[in-house]
């Protein structure tokens, strides 16, 4: 599947693509994302709220994410509702339950989505289009492909 999306990540082109390793980069993007808790996996909500992504508008207007989806590979899916990401901002979508603010937004879950050894958060806009997507630890083909994985954003996270 992931390789039919790559020349998807060209559409929305920015004029400044060259960080990252990716030749394009869209308007909003996963900037980051902890897919690992510190810590034992004890399933609390601190713990829970300890997973999360990161998303970042690096434009300068703010960007309408209602209808969006987060999803990851085995089909959990987050929908943003009524949020609007202000420019060059950046917000952490939790897993766990919390109180969504500008900056941090939760799920509302009881177990953890995101998978330690290997998954894929996928970015989709409220047109159900690709917008992008961050994998780790796959060990299957990338058809060579490794540009907009955000392998060089991975410092400090454990496996």
């Amino acid at each position: 599947m992931a390789a039919a999306v790559v020349g998807a990540v060209a559409l929305p082109a920015s004029a400044d693509g060259h960080h990252h390793g990716r030749q394009y980069r869209p308007v909003v993007y996963i900037s980051d994302v902890q897919y690992n808790s510190p810590g034992r996996d004890d399933r609390s909500n601190r713990s829970l709220n300890a997973e999360w992504v990161e998303l970042t508008n690096d434009s300068r207007r703010a960007v309408n994410l209602d209808g969006w989806t987060l999803a990851d590979e085995d089909g959990h899916t987050y929908t943003f509702d009524h949020y609007r990401l202000n420019g060059r901002a950046t917000v952490r979508v939790h897993t766990g339950i919390g109180r969504d603010s500008r900056t941090d937004l939760y799920q509302d879950r009881r177990a953890y989505v995101w998978d330690n050894h290997s998954d894929t958060a996928t970015l989709r806009n409220h047109r159900d289009r690709f917008v992008d997507e961050v994998s780790w630890g796959h060990h299957r083909d990338h058809r060579g492909d490794d540009r907009h994985r955000g392998g060089d954003r991975r410092e400090g996270h454990r496996h």
